[in-house]
């Protein structure tokens, strides 16, 4: 009943309609009780804050509410991904994991919350053409530095759209090499924003970047190149 009460009172906070804290709830029940969950954080009284709050946290950014469609890269448990899609049942949004048997628990997760409007993807993110220049909104979550994930947003984005970072404490050194990264990639740097404290959001921020021209067609390099070599780092 407890974790009930504080996923209506999360529910209610960000605006959701009826209905979504069911759905929510359902994600956590799922979390903590699939035996073969991608997440280390299972208990409902910690995903509650860990997952569903830093996830909905981005619903502050007004790209990500417009968004059309939306990919989230390397999507794990489907966070934040799958709970964007609960919040934003209008918005198309894609699963992208490479693991199959990750993507096996987004499937039964989609089907646990009942969520039609997301779907999901078995494919390195470098190797999903069908993706490329389709996007609004990429999302990313503790996928990597800030440059890796210029490099994996860029293609799938369309001009004008925006990649959001979850990102916790970020050095002086990530930073300038995602500014470098996005140069080459079409994108530009666009902000940080602080998320909306909660508990366990002490350091978290929204690192976003904007695509303002096209990437080049060089890239998507091939999979696993991007981290073999990342841009924007000097060697």
């Amino acid at each position: 009943m407890i974790q009930t009460d504080r996923v209506e009172q999360l529910a209610l906070r960000h605006g959701l309609r009826p209905g979504a804290a069911v759905r929510l709830r359902a994600l956590l029940d799922l979390l903590d009780g699939d035996p073969h969950t991608p997440s280390a954080v299972t208990a409902p009284e910690q995903a509650i804050d860990t997952h569903l709050g830093d996830s909905l946290s981005a619903l502050e950014l007004e790209p990500l509410r417009a968004a059309r469609r939306i990919v989230d890269i390397g999507s794990g448990a489907g966070l934040p991904g799958l709970a964007l899609a609960i919040a934003l049942p209008q918005t198309q949004v894609s699963l992208v994991e490479s693991l199959a048997r990750r993507c096996d628990f987004l499937e039964r997760a989609c089907v646990a919350t009942a969520t039609a409007n997301a779907h999901v993807v078995n494919a390195r993110v470098e190797a999903w053409p069908d993706g490329i220049g389709d996007h609004d909104v990429a999302t990313a979550r503790a996928v990597g530095p800030l440059a890796l994930l210029c490099e994996y947003a860029a293609p799938l984005l369309a001009l004008g759209g925006t990649l959001v970072a979850w990102k916790g404490s970020v050095g002086e050194d990530e930073q300038a090499a995602g500014a470098r990264a996005a140069g080459e990639l079409g994108l530009e740097p666009a902000g940080v924003v602080r998320s909306r404290p909660y508990p366990c959001s002490q350091t978290h921020h929204f690192h976003m970047y904007v695509k303002t021209t096209e990437t080049p067609s060089r890239f998507p390099r091939r999979p696993g190149i991007a981290r073999k070599r990342p841009l924007g780092v000097p060697r």
